[in-house]
């Protein structure tokens, strides 16, 4: 789990395009509090500080705010074309003990046997919908892919989970499994091929001279 930060903030009293741009130059990022029925607070807050956050796997920071200290869930970024830098952030307000739904990163670990025995390794899940508490969002969920034979699979009801941590997806939804490789075409039918196109211009060819007879 992620350590929680804090981030301080300003309260932001003009709004606008014109407004934001002239923030993000002097390295803030406008941002907007809401949730737990209460009114919505449009702030800024230093981009550097805010993406160091986020490097570092922060999902919940505790905001400094006119209410004082509340905290708050980083629900959603607004990144720049590049992604390098973030242009707007939405921030939900939390509780410690309150149990909430996010999304989860799946992270494989391990080197599956079906994979070194030539076979291909397939994941169809990179995330998963999870409830949990607050405080307690895991960065990922880890996948061991170590007893992985050729044609096995993990579901995820097979994922191993963090104390407090319940999975929403369908148990039987497929994560990733190693298929057999492709099987090579016939040397036969290669063989066919390669020598089909020469034949059909050789026998048009021929069909031409005799009609020029």
């Amino acid at each position: 789990m992620a350590d929680t930060v804090v981030l301080k903030t300003e309260k932001r009293d003009r709004r606008g395009s014109k407004d934001a741009e002239r923030l993000r130059k002097q390295g803030r990022v406008p941002a907007i509090v809401y949730g737990h029925k209460e009114e919505n607070e449009a702030i800024t807050l230093s981009h550097d500080d805010l993406l160091s956050a986020i490097r570092h796997g922060a999902r919940v920071v505790d905001l400094q705010t006119g209410r004082g200290t509340e905290k708050a869930l980083i629900r959603e970024l607004q990144w720049d074309h590049l992604g390098k830098d973030v242009l707007h952030v939405d921030f939900y307000r939390v509780a410690a003990d309150e149990r909430i739904e996010v999304t989860v990163p799946l992270e494989l670990r391990g080197i599956a046997p079906g994979v070194t025995a030539g076979g291909v390794l397939e994941q169809a899940l990179h995330s998963v919908q999870v409830e949990c508490l607050a405080i307690n969002i895991p960065a990922s969920i880890r996948v061991n892919i170590n007893e992985l034979q050729l044609e096995g699979a993990i579901h995820v009801r097979d994922l191993v989970l963090p104390p407090g941590v319940k999975v929403l997806d369908d148990p039987d939804a497929l994560i990733v499994h190693v298929a057999k490789p492709p099987e090579e075409a016939p040397a036969a039918a290669a063989e066919a091929a390669a020598t089909a196109e020469p034949e059909v211009i050789g026998r048009k060819a021929a069909e031409e001279e005799e009609e020029g007879k």
